[in-house]
């Protein structure tokens, strides 16, 4: 009853980094949020910037929604959100470095198209067309296996890799023409990344994570 208000400051695991955050547990006679706040002890002080992450993630998007539009190529699709939302929320962790993003995105490309390929299924509909089929249950679960045993074997983790692998396998795009615009699009998303995180003061990595200091 003394304080008017109060701010809870913690330490949490994330991805094998500790990571600060802070909380506001009380205000007196006013709603406050309670949700955790990821900050940053700067040069500068204590940086805490929530609106960064949602304001990044729409201009990336929408950019590439409009590269879309006007090529008529598939420079959008399901997987690049949970990208761009690894790359301007968690822009430090290794998961969403150039590396693991580049290379997690192209195992899951190779292994869809293998995928299609051993059932069979380079030539068929998309299953969310017709209807899902014992061969392309083979091929989600196959290509799904490869890209998680592949991505922990060259140690480069990118979750949403898991999701390009089934859009690739579920045939949802499946050409090779459409498989090299997706690798050209996430290119291009690393190097949005890049240049916003940079203008921000963070220190994305140039191409693997960085080593702890």
């Amino acid at each position: 009853y003394i304080s008017d208000a109060m701010v809870a400051m913690r330490y949490a695991e994330v991805d094998g980094q500790v990571r600060r955050y802070m909380a506001v547990v009380k205000v007196r006679g006013s709603n406050h949020s309670a949700d955790l706040s990821e900050y940053r002890i700067t040069d500068e002080g204590i940086e805490i910037d929530p609106i960064a992450a949602p304001v990044n993630g729409v201009l990336s998007i929408a950019l590439m929604s409009m590269a879309a539009v006007v090529t008529g190529q598939a420079f959008i699709f399901p997987s690049l959100g949970p990208t761009a939302f690894l790359l301007f929320y968690t822009p430090t962790l290794p998961a969403a470095c150039p590396r693991n993003t580049i290379f997690g995105h192209a195992i899951g490309v190779a292994a869809g198209y293998l995928a299609l390929v051993i059932f069979g299924l380079t030539e068929a509909a998309p299953a969310l067309a017709t209807e899902v089929t014992w061969p392309r249950v083979g091929a989600a679960a196959v290509s799904l296996g490869l890209t998680s045993g592949f991505m922990v074997w060259f140690k480069v983790p990118h979750p949403p890799a898991g999701a390009t692998t089934l859009i690739v396998s579920l045939g949802i795009l499946k050409t090779p023409a459409q498989l090299t615009v997706l690798m050209i699009a996430v290119v291009l998303m690393v190097g949005q990344g890049m240049v916003i995180n940079r203008l921000a003061g963070i220190d994305y990595p140039s191409w693997a994570p960085r080593r702890p200091a």
